[in-house]
């Protein structure tokens, strides 16, 4: 009896093992299923064309991961609804949906654990009505025998119905005589900023981008450099009208407005360092010329609180501004409740859109892959020309987070998107930004 229960000791003992062993094979398989089901899911989503409100079919759509960089991880079409399925092939990274819709692209953010997605499309023609400049804006530093230049459009476009302006001089402008181009880029409302070259034209110093105009507003930027003497004159001779013509320049550098100008100067107390000149309501074709002399650098904006900016006093200007201001005492001053005619382009003018590039660029200059907008306009994602210094992948995360989270909170306080959207959007980052914090304490260990 001793002798049997000896022999079967090692039997049961194997037994056992080869038990125990199949039941954790069995929960690493489940694991490893739960994990796969976890990873790869279907996102869902809908094309709807904006202009005649009603589905898209017919649509390509391509998904992008925003894992360690940018690839294509799926590529489909949408059905007669405007319905499309992608598979996701890691549900806990960043996507981004592209649209390519009569040759334009469209974009939606899928942030993890987003199980559908809704994209809007526009019609595309050639020359729309209801295409306005609200802001061109042109700031100016120099130093030495060089003068340079950054020029700022905000573009809206307010068609109705909505659709997309496209053509091979979509927007165009002039650059003063002898400019040498360094950097110029394009941004969508809501989107990221891109590298977008523009286009001499048979005309000389006439560029024009070949950008879509989607409904909207879309900024451009053109910084660019010249040569300089010490004093230089300017004709914009603009193509367009704006609602604000601005020219933004150290104290240090001498503005004289041509005659038949209306130009208004003002401080302000965010750039203490710098005057701003304005012109409003202006025409295609009106006389914006001016002269600078001396030379000058501006100093990074200020803080946005310290106040709203106010007409120089006895400061030289144009028109009819100068003959009241000039008199003894001053003549009429504005109310002081009087509405800040700039206080909706504060950013254009302090050069906020430079900051909004660098920023915005941060998450996808990552992946240094080319990007194109439309077509074969050789559009491509670049690093911002205002970053200086290489830094670390974890803290340039953090930056663009933070900047997104800012942009999300501006444009709930001014109503451009519901509550629903507002609450969903900031869950999402805040659960990205809860994350990238986490990853780089981790890294900081």
């Amino acid at each position: 009896m001793k002798l049997f229960h000896q022999e079967m000791l090692p039997c049961s003992v194997g037994l056992i093992s080869r038990v125990l062993c199949k039941k954790w094979v069995v929960e690493l398989l489940l694991l490893c299923t739960l994990f796969l089901a976890a990873s790869a899911q279907d996102l869902i989503g809908n094309v709807k064309n904006s202009t005649t409100n009603k589905p898209d079919g017919g649509d390509d759509v391509v998904l992008l991961s925003l894992g360690q960089g940018m690839e294509e991880a799926g590529r489909t079409q949408t059905d007669a609804k405007g319905n499309f399925t992608l598979k996701l092939d890691d549900a806990t990274k960043p996507h981004l949906v592209r649209v390519i819709h009569q040759g334009v692209t469209y974009h939606r953010m899928a942030p993890p654990g987003t199980a559908s997605v809704e994209v809007e499309v526009y019609d595309v023609s050639k020359k729309l009505e209801g295409i306005t400049v609200t802001a061109d804006v042109r700031r100016f530093q120099a130093q030495g025998s060089e003068l340079q230049g950054i020029c700022l459009f905000a573009v809206n476009n307010a068609s109705d119905p909505p659709r997309t302006q496209m053509n091979d001089q979509n927007f165009e402008f002039y650059l003063p005589e002898g400019a040498q181009v360094d950097q110029s880029m394009a941004m969508t409302a809501g989107g990221q900023p891109i590298n977008s070259a523009p286009v001499p034209q048979k005309e000389k110093d006439r560029y024009a981008f070949v950008f879509p105009l989607r409904p909207g507003e879309t900024q451009f930027q053109v910084s660019y450099h010249l040569p300089y003497s010490g004093e230089a004159s300017f004709n914009p001779k603009p193509l367009y009208g704006a609602r604000h013509f601005v020219v933004v320049l150290p104290k240090s550098i001498q503005f004289t407005a041509a005659t038949g100008t209306n130009f208004q100067a003002m401080n302000d107390p965010r750039q203490g360092d710098a005057v701003v000149q304005v012109a409003s309501n202006t025409m295609a074709g009106d006389p914006l010329g001016f002269k600078i002399s001396g030379t000058g650098l501006l100093a990074e904006p200020g803080d946005d609180s310290q106040g709203t900016p106010s007409p120089v006093s006895g400061a030289q200007t144009s028109g009819a501004a100068a003959g009241r201001d000039s008199r003894p005492g001053g003549g009429l001053g504005p109310p002081i409740d009087a509405p800040d005619p700039l206080e909706k382009y504060r950013w254009y003018i302090l050069g906020g859109f430079a900051l909004v590039l660098a920023g915005g660029a941060i998450y996808i200059v990552q992946q240094k892959k080319a990007v194109p907008d439309y077509g074969s306009s050789g559009i491509e994602v670049s690093e911002s020309p205002f970053a200086s210094k290489p830094r670390p992948a974890g803290s340039l995360l953090l930056e663009a987070l933070k900047e997104e989270i800012f942009h999300l909170e501006v444009e709930h306080k001014q109503g451009h998107i519901s509550q629903q959207e507002y609450e969903k959007a900031k869950a999402a980052l805040d659960q990205t930004l809860e994350r990238a914090v986490r990853r780089s304490a981790a890294r900081a260990i």
